[in-house]
């Protein structure tokens, strides 16, 4: 007589995803990190989407640049030829310690999708850079959805920043 155990993944926290992830689904999973020393790219993002589909909280931890970034840059705000990604769930988005590339990742609305109420921790320079001075409009549609906005190494926020984000709770 054999036994088989089958294994449901319950974990409500997954930390330190790397590049290596292998793709299972984790449906319990709601807070997760994405750590790695090499650069995450697009369809990472879209596997991470896919691989928790419930996620609430996303931390991304990577000061490197992506590496297709540049083959897109010919086209810059318009990757139409990229799958929009979609965190249906997501309401928690820590960016501080996050490159650029990935700011731009998760606000350029022809490569992600956010849902609304979302909180973003982000740094302050990044972001001006990122929405090109707070102008930049590939990058409003994903945050007029922003509920809050917490913001690294700044003292006092500027009129254009709130007048970029009209309906969000800046901390």
């Amino acid at each position: 007589m054999s036994y088989l155990f089958i294994y449901s993944y319950e974990w409500k926290e997954y930390h330190k995803i790397t590049n290596n992830f292998s793709g299972e689904t984790f449906k319990y999973v709601r807070e997760i990190s994405l750590f790695d020393e090499r650069s995450f790219e697009h369809e990472f993002f879209f596997q991470i989407s896919q691989s928790f589909p419930f996620m609430k909280k996303l931390t991304l931890i990577n000061e490197k640049s992506q590496n297709n970034k540049q083959s897109r840059k010919l086209d810059d705000d318009n990757n139409q030829h990229l799958s929009i990604i979609e965190y249906p769930y997501l309401s928690e988005l820590d960016l501080v310690e996050a490159h650029d590339a990935y700011i731009e990742q998760f606000l350029v609305d022809t490569k992600t999708c956010l849902s609304n109420g979302i909180c973003l921790t982000v740094d302050y320079q990044a972001l001006y850079r990122v929405t090109q001075q707070f102008t930049r409009n590939t990058t409003q549609l994903n945050c007029i959805k922003i509920r809050c906005l917490g913001l690294n190494d700044i003292c006092q926020i500027p009129k254009y920043v709130k007048e970029y984000f009209p309906h969000t709770k800046i901390l």
